[in-house]
């Protein structure tokens, strides 16, 4: 049943408003120009399921822009593929060679941008309706993917234009960039709306959509980047104390089909496929497709981007589930199945490869949905924000503030769900020492969230950046590089109303 109404609301979505990911709304024809011929997305229900469509696609979650900004920066993951697919990708995001002409910079900038406008229209259009009260549902829905984007580019650009207006002609949209902190006020405004004016959970037919978790948790993040240990634990709390979420799921259960929607999930973005459309990206992703085992015969399986490094590979504990959960390993053509190596998919040699020493299992397919539909994965959900990663972030809050004992409490909550029942590995941490604690839980979101968005802003904001990427070879890393330098285009395009980041 999860199907067929997860496949309704899907294709709504793709269907009411399809706008490709590397559109600059600044160069639509006529030059800036918008009308409502232009909308053919209905009313603004149909206009809040595109935006669902629109995130979900390959700029920004589901593809190699998104992979290379969030994750390749980070020890933990390398571009992967074959050593001469992208490598000026390679070159850009693993190794820092930053320049501001590369293509994926402003198509990400674009099509975060390209969200904030669909909101803004949005937002404006039920401000201005008579009954706009009725609606606070759906204005809370726009805010958050406002907000949602803001914190994408914040966290990649720094400073940049904050348009929180509806654009009528391009030139409205030529404006300076406003400061980090103006762009987090943004956040912090539409996140408060988001929170107090969404449901904390919808009908089934709903399935995914936003709700008053998501916005908390989203609140939590954005506090955790700038440090704000108060208002990050009161958020993360808030959402671990509502009882709406559980970690019931087991950790070798999470990322596969039957894990979707499950009880820790608090942001999923919904993906199928059907007989008719097996691999459609007009209601799935290339999420799969991207970071699928690539290999030949039954393990050709993808395109083999973003693979996990031999240092993340390191960091697990012994006997740590996870790992299993996380990396999907080599075995050699021949090799025979033993229990020590089931987890292990018959792919190209490490050596054919890029430096990446593990392919990604958060995002490995089932094999009879393969045989359904195809075997790249387009019917599997993208998880964005999961329950671990709230306590978590209670943890590093409350251990922060100096409540170790709270702080320890949060951190068995995770290694006891990875745990599970096997008491002999992942033994309960007991520290009551504030930098041991803080080593602790920062290790424990590198495990938990392997190979998910955040680590190389996680190494940002706790001022580690340049040791950790140092040591692990990474040695062009400079403190200018966490922010990316703004699209040469976008600058070109705005005659000199845009400013480059700093040192580029």
């Amino acid at each position: 049943m999860k199907r067929i109404n997860k496949y309704i609301y899907i294709l709504i979505a793709a269907l009411s408003f399809s706008l490709a990911g590397c559109d600059d709304f600044l160069d639509k024809s006529p030059q800036g120009s918008f009308t409502e011929d232009d909308d053919t997305s209905g009313g603004a229900e149909a206009k809040i399921f595109s935006l669902y469509s629109l995130l979900r696609s390959y700029n920004i979650t589901a593809g190699i822009p998104a992979f290379c900004i969030h994750n390749f920066r980070s020890e933990d993951s390398e571009k992967g593929s074959t050593a001469t697919d992208g490598t000026d990708v390679a070159s850009f995001f693993d190794d820092f060679n930053y320049n501001a002409t590369h293509y994926i910079l402003g198509t990400y900038w674009n099509h975060n941008y390209t969200i904030i406008h669909q909101a803004n229209t949005i937002i404006e259009e039920i401000e201005n309706s008579e009954n706009p009260e009725e609606s606070a549902s759906l204005e809370a829905e726009a805010k958050f993917f406002r907000a949602y984007c803001y914190f994408n580019l914040v966290r990649a650009y720094g400073e940049v234009p904050k348009i929180d207006f509806a654009i009528v002609n391009a030139s409205e949209a030529n404006i300076p960039k406003s400061t980090v902190a103006e762009i987090y006020a943004l956040i912090d405004a539409d996140l408060a709306f988001a929170a107090s004016h969404l449901p904390t959970v919808w009908e089934s037919k709903y399935v995914g959509r936003l709700t008053w978790g998501a916005a908390r948790s989203l609140q939590a993040r954005t506090y955790m980047m700038r440090s704000d240990w108060a208002n990050m634990y009161a958020a993360a709390t808030e959402v671990i104390n509502s009882g709406i979420y559980n970690l019931n799921t087991a950790v070798d259960q999470v990322f596969t089909d039957a894990g979707e929607n499950c009880g820790e999930s608090i942001f999923e973005l919904q993906c199928t496929a059907t007989a008719a459309k097996p691999g459609s990206t007009d209601i799935g992703s290339q999420f799969c497709q991207v970071q699928g085992v690539r290999g030949a015969d039954q393990w050709n399986l993808g395109w083999g981007w973003h693979m996990g490094t031999k240092e993340l590979g390191a960091a697990f504990e012994e006997g740590d589930p996870r790992r299993d959960a996380s990396l999907l390993y080599f075995r050699k053509p021949g090799e025979a199945i033993t229990p020590e190596n089931t987890n292990k998919p018959y792919g190209e040699s490490p050596e054919s490869l890029a430096d990446g020493a593990f392919f990604n299992k958060k995002a490995y397919t089932n094999p009879a949905m393969r045989e359904r539909y195809t075997k790249e994965g387009f019917w599997v959900n993208i998880r964005l924000i999961r329950l671990p990663d709230v306590i978590l972030m209670a943890a590093e809050a409350a251990n922060e503030l100096g409540n170790t004992a709270s702080a320890l409490t949060y951190l068995e909550q995770v290694r006891a769900h990875a745990r599970g029942a096997d008491q002999t590995i992942l033994p309960q941490v007991t520290t009551t020492d504030q930098v041991e604690l803080r080593t602790a839980i920062r290790h424990e979101r590198r495990v938990e969230l392997a190979l998910e968005p955040d680590r190389f802003y996680d190494l940002v904001r706790w001022g580690i950046a340049s040791e950790v990427l140092h040591a692990a070879g990474k040695t062009n890393y400079q403190e200018k590089h966490r922010y990316l330098p703004i699209p040469q285009t976008e600058i070109d395009k705005s005659n000199g109303v845009l400013v480059q980041n700093p040192n580029y």
